[in-house]
């Protein structure tokens, strides 16, 4: 079975960057990608990012496929070698770890970054992922669109309870020309102090024990068919942009409970690292991420999980070197 110096598990920003960082160091990083599941698609959340703005480098701003397709080029450019596939399960008992992915032949890592991410929790109602796809207005990720063209001067709608759809609903303010606050029940789950400042935001209007039927639109989003819990009655909502905030879930299932997770399931590491639970296993981005998660976030992540997979592989000896492509020079 052959040993590989770093195995990073992941395609978004954080494993990207990190591949980038062990590649330069001679490591010779196998990524691997995943596969396209439904909405989720190798690349992360950013994939179902229209339009990234807030990307340091692109003052014109760029698409979010865009920018992954340039982070797996410059990766590719570092002789990173990548499988497009899934990892179901790996063991992380004994030293080398063993990754298995879903159809070729499992490896040995003497390192491995987890940069899996986590996925935005949908509703699951008709034409909600036909319109986040392609950019219809529908998204779950307020900081990340919604400052952008499309939704400024409008009516949005967020849906949600918590504290995340709090901080989205107050954030659209700033862009909207009002916002509705959807919520299943008759109070919010949030903080009191967040969910009075919703209520009392002259611009906020909130519909309580109200569940989303389906997004209505063809190419961009017109409105929302509501319907009321206790009733059952329906209505449409116009409205030109729908936030779904209500939660996500970080991709940690392959781990099977190897490496300690957070009380939320995200993935625990140290204070100010990338070590997890087991020496010689790092993670980064989203994957272990409740608070920021965003893009600049995750890929600074990843530089740190690669810096520390190089030392760690140092300070014990261990790591051939793998020379770059001739061609792919050096910088800072």
């Amino acid at each position: 079975m052959p040993v590989e110096n770093v195995v990073i598990i992941g395609s978004g920003p954080a494993a990207w960057t990190a591949a980038i960082y062990a590649a330069r160091a001679n490591l010779g990083p196998l990524v691997y990608e995943g596969e396209p599941r439904g909405i989720v698609l190798p690349g992360g959340q950013l994939m179902t990012t229209t339009e990234v703005e807030n990307y340091p480098g692109f003052p014109d701003g760029v698409t979010g496929p865009v920018l992954m397709e340039r982070m797996k080029a410059q990766a590719l450019r570092f002789g990173v070698r990548v499988m497009s596939e899934d990892v179901k399960a790996v063991a992380l008992g004994t030293h080398p770890f063993t990754i298995t992915p879903n159809y070729s032949e499992p490896v040995q890592a003497l390192t491995v970054i987890v940069a899996t991410g986590a996925y935005a929790k949908w509703l699951g109602v008709p034409h909600e992922e036909r319109l986040a796809q392609s950019g219809g207005g529908v998204s779950a990720c307020a900081v990340c669109d919604g400052a952008l063209p499309f939704y400024r001067n409008k009516v949005l709608a967020v849906v949600g309870g918590g504290d995340t759809a709090m901080e989205e609903t107050l954030y659209l303010t700033k862009f909207a020309s009002k916002v509705y606050v959807l919520h299943r029940r008759d109070r919010f789950r949030a903080s009191k102090v967040m969910a009075e400042r919703v209520m009392q935001h002259p611009k906020v209007e909130v519909l309580w024990n109200t569940r989303v039927v389906e997004v209505l639109g063809e190419q961009e989003i017109r409105g929302l068919r509501i319907a009321d819990i206790g009733t059952g009655a329906e209505r449409d909502l116009a409205v030109g942009g729908l936030f779904v905030a209500i939660g996500h879930t970080p991709t940690t299932g392959f781990l099977d409970g190897q490496l300690k997770l957070k009380d939320n399931g995200y993935v625990w590491v140290e204070p100010g690292r990338m070590a997890t639970s087991i020496p010689g296993v790092f993670a980064a981005g989203d994957v272990t991420d409740d608070y920021y998660r965003q893009a600049v976030t995750a890929a600074g992540s990843g530089c740190q999980a690669a810096l520390e997979a190089e030392r760690w592989l140092a300070h014990h000896g261990l790591g051939d070197a793998v020379p770059m492509p001739a061609a792919a020079g050096h910088g800072a």
